[in-house]
């Protein structure tokens, strides 16, 4: 029997087993995204040191950049007070963090009522993933 890591005790996982996790470039402070974790994609991302997630639309692991190219190696990993969010400090791969060619997940701004797109498309998500 393969015995669980004690750093995976000190989780608060929520009712699906995961936990949020938010990636940040190590270099600039910048926020490039969230996404999901599991156990599973927690032990693969500290042994590979490269972010894997839990992808819940296609309920299986996601290795950051698999399709992409765009891979997230890991400088290090914080947990917060409560235990329940990750902080990934990440060198991001081609510069792209967003499936839709950004450098972050985070493009909208609220302007009064309407959301604007405050950040250009780096590559078109088709030249992307039809590679």
């Amino acid at each position: 029997m393969t015995q669980t890591p004690s750093f995976l005790d000190a989780i608060k996982w929520n009712e699906q087993g995961l936990l949020a996790a938010i990636a940040q470039d190590a270099r600039s402070n910048e926020i490039l995204m969230m996404a999901w974790m599991n156990r599973q994609s927690l032990e693969r991302t500290v042994a590979t040191q490269q972010a894997v997630y839990w992808s819940r639309s296609r309920q299986q692991l996601w290795h950051k950049g698999e399709q992409s190219g765009h891979v997230q190696r890991v400088k290090s990993i914080l947990l917060d007070c409560d235990g329940d969010t990750l902080l990934l400090k990440v060198i991001q791969e081609g510069g792209i963090a967003c499936h839709t060619g950004r450098a972050n997940c985070f493009f909208r701004t609220l302007q009064g009522v309407e959301w604007e797109e405050t950040l250009h498309v780096l590559k078109s998500p088709d030249e992307i993933y039809n590679q």
